[in-house]
């Protein structure tokens, strides 16, 4: 039995989809199955074309195509596996988006937008954060995402749609958004779900959004994040998709990712920081180490220090994140000052860093906030 399935609450759940989303097939893949269809070759761009480009929400919107091979796609695919059931949008400009699944799973998409000078809330910079699994194994003593333990992953087509969906949400308002073929700057694995974890479902992801027929969105706006799945960050590294990479460190001695984050018994920082060194020789790009401060946990300037080792060392840039209270959980962020001073000693240590004030605190924005809440509701309408 691996770890995953040891921090498990409930058993995974092996998902079959009545009929594939159109959303889950390459080009060559979609080639091949028109041409075993009868069908002319040349369709399956105009069809990615349809979906990426223009993004039509039914078949009949896609008018160059013949009756029959709209017909052929009816019967043997879907478009959107994902349903949207609340959308939600905090004081902060953050929007959240719970999603609903064929099989009744719920997973959450956030957008989160970062005000610039001289442009308007629209035009500023555009971050998505999609979710790949159904809840998470890895147990993190502080995220929401794993209370109501791990259902399944998610298939390549129900990560693809979650971006589908704020595409078309931000067509619907924003000029911008007309013009180009995404609408938001930046994209990150960072939402519900280990994503290393789930590993052929992310390559294939990143490869339809990175294609030139697909969302067209160049791999190094799009970062992926891991609580610590050493052998999977050197498999990445060897895909040759220059994503970015973010390790969720949290944590800058072992003592400390013990007590938080369960991972770190099976990949310990004298294992996981080789694994994230390499990554980083092979792209030549700065990784991040997120760092979410907690309150007597964390937040010593002892471990600020510690972290500054591991962040000179990698070549790293800091991301410090005041812990979002999660309900459930008795974790608490650190004072202002206490925050301040924490960043002071990276700074000082000559440490590329930020501190990320609050994002979304309003709308339950951290990650599985809005699903638990969700389902902790249906169950008391159900009783």
């Amino acid at each position: 039995m691996d770890f995953a399935t040891e921090s498990c609450r409930v058993p995974p759940v092996k998902f079959t989809p009545q009929k594939p989303s159109l959303f889950g097939e390459t080009l060559e893949s979609l080639t091949d199955q028109l041409e075993a269809a009868g069908f002319k070759r040349f369709r399956a761009k105009q069809v990615m074309d349809w979906l990426y480009k223009k993004r039509v929400d039914s078949w009949a919107a896609m008018t160059n195509l013949p009756k029959d091979l709209r017909s052929w796609l009816d019967a043997t695919y879907i478009l959107y596996p994902t349903a949207p059931v609340i959308d939600k949008r905090s004081n902060d400009v953050t929007q959240k988006l719970l999603l609903e699944l064929e099989d009744k799973s719920l997973i959450e998409t956030v957008l989160i937008r970062a005000p610039q000078k001289g442009v308007g809330q629209e035009d500023s910079r555009k971050t998505v954060c999609v979710s790949i699994q159904v809840g998470c194994a890895y147990g993190c003593k502080f995220c929401a995402s794993g209370l109501a333990g791990f259902r399944r992953n998610l298939l390549a087509a129900e990560v693809v749609s979650q971006l589908m969906h704020i595409c078309r949400r931000e067509d619907a308002h924003t000029e911008r958004a007309r013009e180009e073929i995404a609408s938001f700057d930046n994209i990150v694995f960072m939402g519900m779900g280990e994503p290393l974890a789930n590993y052929d479902t992310l390559v294939r992801t990143l490869r339809i959004l990175n294609a030139d027929w697909g969302l067209n969105f160049g791999a190094r706006r799009i970062t992926v994040s891991t609580s610590g799945l050493a052998p999977q960050i050197l498999s990445l590294a060897g895909e040759g998709i220059a994503v970015r990479l973010a390790i969720s460190l949290h944590g800058a001695t072992n003592a400390v990712r013990d007590q938080i984050m369960p991972i770190n018994k099976r990949y310990p920082l004298e294992v996981l920081l080789p694994a994230a060194k390499a990554f980083q020789q092979r792209h030549g790009r700065m990784l991040t180490l997120e760092f979410i401060l907690i309150e007597g946990v964390n937040d010593s300037l002892e471990q600020a220090r510690e972290l500054a080792k591991i962040a000179r060392e990698l070549h790293a840039h800091v991301n410090c994140i005041p812990y979002n209270t999660v309900e459930g959980l008795p974790w608490k962020r650190p004072s202002v000052p206490r925050q301040d001073a924490f960043v002071d000693v990276l700074r000082q240590a000559k440490v590329s860093c930020t501190i990320r004030r609050e994002k979304g605190h309003d709308i339950d924005a951290a990650c599985g906030q809005l699903r638990l809440k969700t389902e902790k509701d249906r169950v008391t309408a159900e009783v």
